[in-house]
């Protein structure tokens, strides 16, 4: 193991401490030789510690990248683990398969969506990822190699999924995309005023469209509180529009040396976004990625957030208290000073998913960042707890980097039963946090 590997860090900023960082491959065919615990990391893409491992080991998942077979009839795809969601895209969208469930960035590794059970636009309609992950391959630190389906290992394979990767390493992953006829949305806007108006438009959106999100501008106060875009969509039906190839990501040019996201910046911002989104809620043709993942335009745009970084906040509130625990949310940020860039609003719909620790609840779910300026955050980010737990809702543990393990007790009452499937050689920053008390 050698401590002088490239630095791991997680994309809100947090960097690995006295870690060893190890490939995958020595890893799997010796896996007891290592005497720490250890942890997979993938491409860094969580906002937390989930991904980190300090005084323990990393093994470098992005090394097992090849992509093991595509059956271009059924849809059926089998990858290592280390794949991206964007590498995947660009094999399986010309072929007329799509994800059935993708997070909000293509750069996350299939095992890493797998091991956070991410969700997407379309919970209401797919569920999370794991619904569709049809098996997968599991190395234990005993050296035990197992297969896991929901019928082969089942209490493994509900463990490993939103599991944190705490059950094993996982090597391969099979997934059923699903058909599409076009690499084309057809996306409506509309802009709306207030709370009341955007759940009135999610429910009705919900009921025709497989996509749904809302951007609220979250510095809006007095008649113009809880004022945001709403975005709906479905994949379009066949056309003649050539596929249009992913642009290399535009580079953040600096490393500012404090955020750059500030009340200032972000409300000529929100003005701006808004009054560039298209005014007729009129049906329009888009390519797919900027649908899905208008951030990934820009490389390494977490760089704005400045050194420390930044925290992001996603809860799930069940509907009967939803409406109130927004607004007071929404409201608790505004009276604190703080400027969240990324305010995303939609629903949760109740289809289960398999995972034993997946976040998702039917309901609303709410998601800010804001920039990590210390103590302060932190006192805000612990209101936002308690008002989500107040209205019997949860803290997504996979972006989490601070809850408290009350807090995460409260949002996950049965992660006991978790806990008798993580391997004992493995472990994070994140578990012993929460699970300290």
């Amino acid at each position: 193991m050698n401590e002088t590997e490239p630095e791991c860090r997680s994309w809100g900023g947090l960097v690995a401490r006295d870690t060893a960082v190890v490939a995958a491959e020595p890893w799997i065919a010796a896996p007891s030789q290592y005497r720490v615990p250890a942890l997979a990391y993938g491409n860094g893409r969580s906002y937390g510690d989930s991904c980190l491992n300090d005084g323990g080991a990393l093994i470098l998942g992005r090394g097992l990248d090849r992509i093991l077979a595509f059956d271009r009839e059924g849809g059926l795809l089998t990858c290592e683990a280390g794949v991206l969601l964007d590498d995947v895209l660009k094999l399986t969208v010309q072929a007329g398969w799509f994800p059935p469930v993708t997070p909000g960035t293509a750069f996350v590794t299939i095992a890493g969506a797998l091991a956070n059970d991410v969700h997407g636009k379309n919970h209401h309609r797919a569920g999370t990822f794991g619904r569709h992950v049809r098996a997968f391959e599991l190395i234990r630190s005993d050296g035990k190699r197992m297969t896991c389906a929901p019928d082969l290992n089942s209490e493994l394979f509900a463990a490993t999924i939103g599991g944190f990767g705490l059950t094993g390493l996982i090597t391969q992953v099979t997934l059923q995309l699903m058909p599409v006829a076009s690499a084309e949305m057809e996306q409506e806007v509309l802009h709306f005023d207030g709370l009341d108006r955007f759940f009135s438009i999610a429910a009705e959106s919900d009921a025709s469209h497989d996509y749904t999100v809302a951007w609220i501008d979250s510095l809006a106060s007095g008649a113009k509180f809880g004022r945001g875009v709403f975005f709906r969509a479905n994949h379009a039906r066949g056309g003649d529009a050539p596929l249009v190839r992913a642009k290399r990501p535009l580079p953040f040019p600096i490393r500012p040396p404090i955020p750059l996201i500030n009340g200032l910046t972000l409300r000529a911002f929100n003005a701006l976004y808004r009054a560039t989104q298209p005014s007729s809620p009129e049906p329009r043709r888009i390519p797919y990625r900027p649908f899905f993942y208008p951030l990934d335009r820009v490389a390494n745009w977490n760089r704005a957030y400045g050194p420390k970084g930044l925290r992001q906040f996603q809860c799930a509130v069940p509907m009967a208290d939803a409406r109130q625990a927004v607004e007071a949310m929404l409201r608790r940020t505004l009276a604190a000073g703080e400027a969240s860039f990324l305010t995303v609003l939609k629903l949760f719909g109740d289809l289960p998913s398999p995972g034993l620790m997946s976040f998702p609840i039917a309901g609303a779910t709410l998601t800010l960042d804001f920039p990590n300026r210390g103590a302060r955050t932190e006192v805000l980010l612990a209101e936002l707890d308690r008002i989500t737990i107040e209205a019997g809702g949860r803290v997504n543990p996979y972006k989490d980097a601070r809850m408290s393990p009350a807090t995460f007790e409260a949002s996950f009452p049965d992660w006991r039963e978790f806990a008798r499937h993580i391997d004992p050689g493995f472990s994070s920053n994140f578990w012993r946090r929460v699970t300290a008390g």
